[in-house]
């Protein structure tokens, strides 16, 4: 991936299933995830990014501080939802509070709005654009749009209700693809993508480097194109 360009890395301990709520996540977990993050670290050059499902804010930052990362992407920001894992809260109190307490402010917050693999049921009287508010308020640093699930496409409908209720920055959370570059990032800000870039599209196989070159062409031209 750094060598085909990708501007950031994110390291998820995506394969650590079934996941674990938020206060079930050991340390375990935090060890094995700041042993790998310091392998990515001594391999490239590039920035990193945490995720510690499920939504391990917390357990995120502080792996984060550990080795250097400059982002931890937090699933369930504000408010609650119905998930896997059952019922999970927002985790923007506590995870703000022990940021500041372990000095970490420059670990910036991405923040998903309107979560994958959930049922907002608890906060149906809230509109998309309301959610996003919710996250700028409760200080995120970046807001995220995504599809339903992993791999599954982020509808531009989505990305443009999310930046009705802020004036964050917006990145695609899910199903980006070299064939939606066009489509997608003349609408967000940027994008994380994972399953498209892998073998066959599958987010378990190993990364595919002609995949990567392909959504990295691209990216390219469309810069060359929009830039001012």
């Amino acid at each position: 991936m750094a060598e085909g360009g990708i501007d950031g890395i994110i390291v998820e301990n995506a394969s650590d299933l079934p996941f674990a709520r938020p206060e079930a996540i050991g340390p375990e977990t935090v060890a094995a995830l700041a042993s790998a993050c310091l392998r990515v670290r001594d391999a490239v050059g590039v920035p990193l990014g945490i995720t510690c499902v499920a939504n391990g804010a917390v357990a995120g930052l502080a792996v984060a501080k550990a080795v250097g990362a400059a982002w931890v992407r937090v699933n369930q920001f504000v408010n609650a939802y119905v998930a896997n894992e059952g019922l999970l809260s927002g985790a923007a109190g506590e995870a703000l509070r022990y940021r500041s307490a372990i000095r970490a402010k420059d670990v910036r917050i991405f923040a998903d709005v309107h979560v994958k693999f959930g049922a907002h049921a608890l906060t149906a009287d809230r509109t998309i654009p309301e959610q996003a508010r919710d996250a700028e308020f409760f200080d995120a640093d970046v807001v995220i749009a995504s599809g339903q699930r992993t791999g599954s496409p982020t509808p531009v409908g989505e990305i443009r209700a999310v930046q009705e209720g802020t004036v964050l920055p917006v990145l695609i959370g899910s199903g980006f693809s070299a064939e939606t570059v066009d489509d997608l990032l003349t609408v967000a800000d940027g994008a994380i993508i994972g399953s498209w870039l892998k073998q066959d599209g599958v987010w378990w196989k190993p990364v595919d480097p002609e995949r990567v070159a392909a959504l990295m062409t691209r990216v390219r031209a469309l810069r060359q194109r929009v830039a001012p």
